[in-house]
């Protein structure tokens, strides 16, 4: 205080004034207070008080995190996650649902962990953007969730006629191909689209975020110490032209694109996304440019962004959208 009483004593503007002398002298005390008033205002307002953060309030879902069921078709037992929209538990009604698979490495707890998948579902239904609905995300090790070519790790039959069946036992899924959904990133975002494909029938929409989608001649010219890493139990062993099998066609989402009945794709809707950074870019565009040349309805993005969480996150978020668009026809 007596530091802000010097400062007015001194002000330079208020010695300016020597006609009003007299009667700021008579009426300092006041002045003094209005000032005092005015700089406590000021300071108010360019340093405020801690105050606690304003939270945002809505509905939240339930996760139920690695779970476990038996595979008698793999021969061991596959884990599993499972987010409940909202008002589940409450409620007897039957529910959408979507599949989504997870990336190379990952696994049933990525899209939780990582991907905040809970969270964005949550902010979409509370903001009425999103359809309530169940999502299932199975551990899919590094299958690609197809079956490999010596039928010895059989992911694609496991999931069909096992995960499926028990996942639509187990929680109130409404089971017609309208309201069911499959999605995924990267690996999971190509056995998205095999699973799509291969099963028109038992889905009506999917969301292919940084898919690995890739052309016979990726595949041909691929180095052998990657394609024997990643591709040589899945489709076979071999170098060159000899990588391009009918195991390998069968299981190509662009070759697929190619050669399916083109009604057999206008029966899915398709949402592609990925990122102008990301190296599996030019696999997803020529996907885009098939579906285009054949006339295949779909929405094909490429945001700035590379093969990270950051733009699967951001990517899922409108693809929930998408997704819920078909659910409420």
């Amino acid at each position: 205080m007596n530091n802000v009483v010097n400062f007015l004593n001194f002000d330079p503007c208020i010695k300016a004034m020597p006609a009003m002398g007299n009667l700021f002298q008579t009426h300092s005390m006041f002045y003094r207070f209005h000032l005092l008033f005015i700089l406590w205002l000021a300071a108010c307002q360019s340093y405020p008080q801690n105050e606690s953060p304003k939270t945002i309030s809505y509905p939240v879902g339930t996760v139920q995190e690695s779970l476990m069921m038996q595979s008698t078709i793999l021969g061991h037992d596959v884990q599993y996650s499972v987010y409940l929209p909202p008002g589940y538990e409450a409620s007897d009604r039957s529910y959408p649902v979507l599949y989504l698979l997870h990336g190379y490495t990952d696994d049933e707890t990525a899209w939780v962990q990582k991907g905040e998948i809970s969270k964005t579902a949550d902010q979409g239904i509370a903001a009425g953007e999103v359809a309530p609905m169940v999502i299932v995300m199975p551990d899919g090790g590094v299958s690609f969730f197809v079956d490999d070519y010596l039928a010895k790790e059989k992911y694609e039959t496991f999931f069909f006629q096992e995960l499926m069946p028990a996942i639509e036992k187990a929680y109130r899924i409404r089971q017609e191909k309208k309201y069911r959904a499959v999605g995924g990133l990267s690996m999971g975002g190509y056995g998205a689209a095999i699973y799509a494909m291969h099963r028109p029938d038992l889905f009506s929409t999917c969301v292919a975020l940084s898919s690995a989608f890739r052309t016979d001649e990726d595949m041909a010219t691929m180095k052998p110490k990657k394609y024997n890493r990643i591709f040589n139990k899945l489709y076979g062993e071999g170098t060159g032209a000899e990588r391009i099998t009918a195991h390998w066609h069968q299981n190509s989402p662009n070759y697929l694109a190619q050669t399916l009945p083109a009604e057999q794709l206008k029966s899915i809707r398709w949402y592609i996304d990925c990122g102008d950074d990301d190296g599996l870019s030019p696999g997803n565009a020529m996907m885009h440019i098939i579906l285009k040349e054949r006339g295949i309805a779909h929405e094909y993005r490429m945001r700035n962004g590379k093969h990270d969480w950051h733009y699967w996150r951001t990517g899922m978020a409108e693809g929930l959208k998408f997704i819920s668009e078909s659910f409420r026809k």
